[in-house]
């Protein structure tokens, strides 16, 4: 038997660590190949996957003598973490370790949107020097919107507060009395306001039965012709049609998503306009962010293998199975 399965690209000096004191199958491709995964899983103790590999109630089942899934990432909608802990499975996962790495794309691509960027780089390397065309717009004085006020939404607001932004908030989940509404000097108010009020919209929250398709037709109109949609959550959140509709509709102006409902996505019209900065899922990946990452979820898949206890769980620490 072996000891971990790693099904996609988690590489790095602490995953280096984990081969030289574990047994560990590295096939980062492995995520392509559902199948195969199931057959071989019911031979480790471990698995680690980032957000391709589908980690569902019937691959769980199959991983007969698993103890421990490592998700090197903060999101586990890959994950059937109930599955997981009806069987006794401890699920470890990065909660914050490459959040400053999201804040700081956000900020870059309310950056990029707001001075057109892209747009500018594109026609200046074809020869082009228009540079009324390229008139843009500050971020010091504007209002920022923040949809989810948890670890990268706070850390976007501390950023944006550094630019002179004004920040307004909607989080279901937090009390007005909280320490990030605190220190960010934020207001907290309803979705509908805060979308009606705000220069730019930055998206941060999970994906849930609640927040798929959140920012539809219904929201987007709500929105200023002026404002910037910027989504570096979840692709589900956003309802992709409603989107393409509001930037042909002019009922706001731009748009930069790191994330899409499906990915990779298929060629569509959101890639031909030139308001929409788009992003393969890389607001993670730094080399910082990346190392910090693959640092905490292979030192707690390492602690639970050895019957210790793992530091960054979902459910709980130690495994309720034996393998």
């Amino acid at each position: 038997m072996g000891d971990v399965l790693v099904s996609e690209a988690v590489a790095g000096r602490e995953m280096d660590a984990l081969k030289s004191s574990f047994d560990v199958t590295y096939e980062p491709e492995l995520f392509n190949n559902p199948q195969r995964l199931k057959e071989i899983l019911p031979d480790y103790r471990a698995l680690i996957v980032r957000n391709q590999t589908q980690v569902n109630a019937e691959l769980i089942a199959a991983g007969r003598h698993l103890l421990v899934i490592g998700r090197a990432g903060v999101g586990l909608d890959n994950v059937d973490h109930e599955a997981a802990s009806d069987a006794g499975i401890v699920v470890t996962f990065a909660p914050e370790q490459n959040s400053i790495s999201v804040a700081e794309l956000a900020l870059g691509l309310m950056l990029s949107l707001a001075r057109m960027i892209p747009a500018a780089d594109r026609s200046t390397k074809s020869g082009g020097w228009d540079r009324k065309r390229f008139t843009g717009t500050e971020l010091f004085g504007k209002t920022l919107g923040i949809v989810g006020l948890g670890r990268i939404g706070f850390l976007t607001a501390m950023r944006a507060r550094a630019f002179g932004m004004d920040v307004l908030v909607h989080d279901a989940h937090v009390n007005p009395d909280a320490f990030t509404v605190a220190e960010t000097r934020a207001t907290l108010v309803g979705l509908a306001e805060l979308l009606k009020r705000s220069d730019f919209v930055s998206v941060h929250v999970p994906e849930t039965p609640d927040t798929i398709n959140l920012f539809n037709d219904e929201r987007f109109a709500l929105m200023k012709p002026t404002a910037l949609f910027i989504n570096t959550s979840r692709g589900k959140v956003v309802d992709e049609d409603a989107l393409v509709r509001a930037l042909r509709d002019r009922k706001i102006a731009g748009a930069a998503l790191d994330v899409r409902a499906t990915e990779p996505p298929d060629a569509g019209p959101l890639a031909e306009m030139d308001n929409v900065i788009l992003t393969p899922h890389v607001a993670a990946f730094t080399e910082e962010g990346q190392a910090r990452v693959v640092t905490c979820v292979c030192r707690d898949v390492a602690a639970v293998l050895r019957g210790d206890s793992a530091r960054n769980y979902f459910n709980f620490a130690r495994p309720r199975r034996s393998a």
